[in-house]
């Protein structure tokens, strides 16, 4: 697959198919060329860069794989008019999108709107190299604003010329987490007071675990053991060339599809030896993430969200409560609007929500990366999907900083919550072991 790449971007046609696209449009609009390179099962993982900005989706189950390396155009955000501000610049860059088929942004945000580092808070981009394996067909997307044709044709080589590493480094263990699950705990007697006091219903709290290495976590081979390990998750990963911020989430925020929309109210979880998804506490979590969900997405809607029945989803060895819930919205309704109105949900923050989001800041929670924020993609005809950032890490350098959560209601028991947190942990614990690597076999090669 990788021969038939190099002569898509080598191609004197290929100049010349975008010259044709490009032909009256303004410098700054964004020219996507799209093009076959024949029929496999790549997941591009050993094309994932080591320097270059790149963005990383994977569906297993669905036999999806999308790795978009380097920014044709991009645009950052933060503060409470982000996804506004997101939204507006890619109207624009809509307006004037030459394309020859199917083309697409990414972005991501984090959890709080004043999170600056060590990624922007909110981030949407056009990709320069789109590579997609759906339904067993390969394609390549070539992108580049229309004034810098020539220049892109050059460069986009480059960006596949510098493939991560792939070794999977020693580990020197985790720093003492004692003391930090006892402050853990006591944050969760805190939420329970509160709770029972009335100020709020539900309380998500975080845990961040540290693991050190004696080389860097390649997040091309993290990323190779998720996509087995977790294949009914979305697998995805955002890069900048230092840090990498990754993961596998169950769960779904938003899909727009021709003014369809569905969304997931997931919350509830079980694992062996746990409490049984039936338990009171899992009903009643997912109750109140199924009432938030349609409160908010009702004023787009014509009719109220139809809400399917509670059904157990398997997330690797963790299980939760989802349901799904469907809609039809107004065609001036964007995937961006839909966005801002469901985040945070209670799955992730608490409920109810503004009540929630207000404890969280007084308590000083914080969260790395795009931790409990959300992942997407995005078409230029304005439909596409944003998933909730969960079991997630933040890889950078020796360092990889890993986050879990659980959902406090009254009645939660506060070791039985830690004991969540752990298992959640597991994900990417078991990701960034040496001991459950892929053999060099079980790697999909382009």
């Amino acid at each position: 697959m990788i021969h038939a790449l190099l002569r898509c971007l080598t191609a004197p046609s290929t100049l010349a198919k975008l010259e044709a696209l490009a032909t009256g449009a303004p410098g700054a609009a964004p020219v996507s060329l799209r093009l076959p390179l024949g029929c496999g099962d790549t997941d591009w993982l050993n094309l994932l860069p080591a320097d270059t900005p790149y963005w990383y989706r994977a569906r297993p189950d669905q036999q999806e794989y999308r790795l978009a390396i380097g920014h044709a155009l991009h645009v950052t955000s933060a503060g409470p008019n982000r996804f506004a501000a997101l939204d507006n610049a890619f109207a624009g860059f809509c307006r004037d999108w030459r394309r020859n088929g199917p083309a697409y942004a990414f972005a991501g945000f984090a959890f709080a709107a004043d999170n600056h580092a060590p990624l922007p808070n909110a981030l949407l981009a056009i990709p320069s190299i789109l590579l997609e394996t759906v339904a067993s067909e390969c394609w390549v997307t070539l992108s580049t604003p229309a004034g810098r044709l020539a220049d892109a044709i050059t460069e986009w080589p480059k960006l596949l010329a510098n493939a991560s590493p792939a070794h999977l480094p020693q580990q020197r263990g985790e720093r003492p987490e004692g003391l930090a699950e006892q402050a853990w705990l006591a944050r969760v007697k805190a939420a329970l007071r509160d709770i029972d006091g009335g100020r709020v219903a539900k309380i998500v709290l975080s845990r961040r675990r540290t693991i050190e290495a004696d080389g860097p976590f390649p997040a091309c081979r993290v990323l190779g053991q998720l996509v087995r390990q977790q294949p009914s998750s979305l697998v995805y990963a955002y890069g900048n060339g230092q840090q990498h911020f990754l993961g596998a989430t169950p769960e779904r925020l938003i899909r727009l599809v021709d003014q369809r929309i569905d969304a997931d109210a997931l919350a509830g979880t079980s694992w062996p030896g746990s409490l049984a998804l039936s338990a009171g506490k899992n009903r009643h979590e997912q109750a109140l993430v199924v009432e938030a969900v349609c409160a908010a997405l009702l004023p787009f809607c014509d009719q109220p969200p139809t809400i399917g029945l509670a059904s157990e989803h398997a997330a690797g060895h963790l299980h939760h409560l989802r349901s799904r819930i469907s809609a039809k919205v107004g065609p001036d309704t964007t995937l961006l609007d839909l966005v801002r109105a469901l985040h945070p949900t209670p799955a992730i923050g608490g409920f109810p929500v503004l009540a929630a989001q207000a404890w969280l800041a007084e308590h000083k929670e914080q969260r790395s990366g795009w931790y409990s924020g959300g992942i997407g993609l995005l078409n230029a005809s304005g439909d596409g999907e944003f998933s909730v950032a969960l079991r997630s890490a933040l890889l950078d350098g020796h360092t990889a900083k890993l986050h879990a959560g659980a959902g406090i209601v009254a009645g939660s028991d506060a070791l039985q919550e830690l004991a969540e947190t752990n298992a959640k942990l597991d994900t990417m614990l078991n990701a960034l072991s040496p001991a459950s690597r892929l053999e060099s076999g079980d790697s999909r090669r382009a």
